[in-house]
C-alpha cells in the first residue's frame, strides 16, 4: 500500500489513546493453513472516534486504550486523494472480502484485502476520496461495518468521519489544534504510530 497525505485534526475530550495503532503488528497473528472461524462482534459502547497523535492524515476508532478496530487514512496516488480504510481484525492470509458498511441512508461495499502487519496478517483497502462507497460514513449517524468472518462492527455516531472524508477529498491541509470548530482546548488524543505500511459501485439508498 501507498502512504498518504494530509487530514484533520479535531479536538476530542478524554486523555487516553482510543487504541494503540501498532497492537497486531506487536502482538501478531500466526498464520493457518485452513479458514479461520469468524470472530465475535467486537463491544463498541465505549468507542470514539479520534485523530492519531502520531500521523495527522488518519483517524482512528476504538475504545481509549484498547487495540483500534476501525481506521481511515488520506493521501494521494497518482495525484488523486485516496483514502485507505483498515480493520483491526485477524485475518487468513491471502484472504480478499468485500466490507460492507450500511448506515446514513446507505447500503455501500468496498473491496478489502489481507495484508501483512507485523507477524500477522489484517484487512485493508482503499479507495478514491471521491467514490460514492464513503458517503455512508459522512452522515455522522451510526454506521455498521462488515468484513465475512471478522463480525460486525458498530461505528458510533461521529462528525470526525465526514469532515476527514470531505477534506481528503478537496486535499485540504491538517486544521491546526487550537483552530478545530468548537475546540475547548483540550489536547488530542495520542495515538501510537502503525508500524506497517499500509471503484466501488453507485450508492443504494436504503429504502
Amino acid at each position: 500500500m501507498r502512504r498518504f497525505a494530509i487530514l484533520p485534526l479535531a479536538l476530542l475530550a478524554g486523555c487516553n489513546p482510543p487504541a494503540a495503532d501498532d497492537y497486531l503488528a506487536r502482538v501478531g497473528v500466526a498464520e493457518r493453513d485452513a479458514p479461520s472461524p469468524p470472530i465475535l462482534s467486537p463491544d463498541t459502547a465505549n468507542a470514539i472516534w479520534a485523530p492519531s497523535g502520531a500521523n495527522p492524515r488518519r483517524l482512528l476508532y476504538g475504545v481509549p486504550g484498547q487495540q483500534p478496530m476501525f481506521a481511515l487514512e488520506c493521501g494521494k496516488a497518482d495525484g488523486v486523494p485516496l483514502i485507505t480504510y483498515t480493520r483491526f481484525a485477524a485475518a487468513d492470509p491471502h484472504a480478499e472480502a468485500v466490507l460492507a458498511l450500511i448506515g446514513n441512508g446507505y447500503v455501500e461495499r468496498l473491496h478489502i484485502d489481507a495484508v501483512r502487519a507485523g507477524r500477522g496478517w489484517r484487512w485493508q483497502g482503499a479507495a478514491p476520496a471521491a467514490s460514492t462507497s464513503f458517503e455512508g460514513l459522512t452522515g455522522g449517524r451510526q454506521v455498521e461495518a462488515t468484513v465475512p468472518g471478522a463480525g460486525s462492527l458498530i461505528l458510533n455516531p461521529s462528525p470526525l468521519p465526514g469532515e476527514f472524508i470531505q477534506r481528503c477529498r478537496g486535499a485540504a491541509p491538517p486544521v491546526a489544534p487550537g483552530s478545530a470548530p468548537g475546540a475547548t482546548g483540550a489536547a488530542p488524543p495520542a495515538i501510537q504510530p502503525d508500524t506497517t505500511d499500509t471503484a466501488a459501485p453507485p450508492p443504494r439508498r436504503v429504502r
